[in-house]
């Protein structure tokens, strides 16, 4: 374990709310804007199946972007990479997470990377099912199977005000459905991708997400393989090159660890072979990353040296 006693993680806790109030909870969500900035807690799962946390870990969130890493697991082993990388790319942008402007200015006309949103929706459209609530279902057991955890659902609140306000995200659909990259209805796709991120756990349940990752897609809890070793390889590989938005090569000098943010305060880290960290502070920085996760993450590397460089 990375903490010797709960109470150190507790301390390191206490101090990285020092800078909660210097961020601002997403309001362009408006179902998002209700929640406490002052909000920090953090959930570590080892391996071996132990558990430290500190805060209100019993606290939910939605997952936001951090589903983005989980839609691209099952689109990966529904269809391959091959086929996956034909409609969206594998390099980093510096430009933010909801930025149109590399489909139209990057050639051929797909997105950089699967952790964009544009990047997303094109992931999120290929998941296999016939109707919309089989690839609902589908993806939603995968979530439930790797955080072990039968009870999580979706916040409908939060899905519909995304729904609600989703302009930009329609735009680059229909921009991407020009060049077949969308191939579905893309209203259809919309209801999937709002209820998507707006799928609704606690740290625990993040943590122990991370750890089925930091154990190469294998399931700590069961022993279960729900992932492809070279799968899971793929996603950590997105998340230190793309999982912090536009600040993840920042976050992988002072860090160095595959991580994937959502902008209700969520972080999902990942410290390989050993355990998986789930955190949540709603109070984000001007990149959009939990700004009291983001220090709490930097007092842990500095403390325990768990830098995969």
């Amino acid at each position: 374990m990375v903490c010797k006693t709960e109470q150190e993680l507790i301390n390191l806790v206490e101090e990285a709310k020092d800078v909660t109030q210097l961020g601002e909870v997403a309001t362009y969500i408006p179902a998002l804007g209700k929640a406490n900035r002052d909000d920090l807690s953090v959930a570590i799962f080892t391996l071996n199946q132990t558990c430290m946390s500190a805060g209100n870990v019993e606290k939910k969130f939605t997952l936001q972007s951090i589903s983005k890493v989980l839609a691209l697991a099952l689109v990966l082993m529904d269809h391959g990479p091959q086929v996956v990388f034909q409609k969206v790319g594998m390099e980093p942008t510096g430009d933010p997470y909801n930025s149109i402007i590399k489909l139209e200015t990057h050639k051929p006309s797909k997105p950089l990377n699967p952790m964009i949103n544009a990047g997303a929706l094109a992931v999120t459209d290929m998941i296999k099912g016939e109707t919309l609530n089989e690839k609902w279902t589908r993806l939603l057991d995968f979530v439930q199977r790797l955080a072990h955890n039968s009870k999580i659902s979706y916040c409908e609140d939060i899905a519909n005000s995304e729904y609600e306000t989703a302009w930009l995200n329609r735009s680059m659909c229909y921009y991407m459905k020009q060049y077949n990259v969308i191939e579905h209805d893309v209203e259809e796709l919309m209801k999937l991708y709002t209820k998507q991120c707006s799928i609704e756990m606690h740290s625990l349940d993040l943590a122990k997400i991370g750890a089925v990752f930091a154990s190469d897609g294998l399931c700590p809890l069961t022993q279960e393989v729900l992932i492809p070793k070279d799968i899971a390889r793929i996603c950590k590989t997105f998340m230190v090159t793309c999982g912090m938005y536009n600040a993840s090569g920042e976050f992988a000098i002072k860090i160095g660890i595959p991580a994937k943010s959502g902008v209700a305060g969520g972080i999902m880290g990942v410290v390989p072979n050993q355990f998986g960290i789930g955190i949540f502070g709603p109070s984000l920085d001007k990149k959009g990353n939990s700004i009291g996760g983001i220090k709490l993450l930097e007092l842990l590397a500095n403390k325990y040296h768990f830098s995969i460089f």
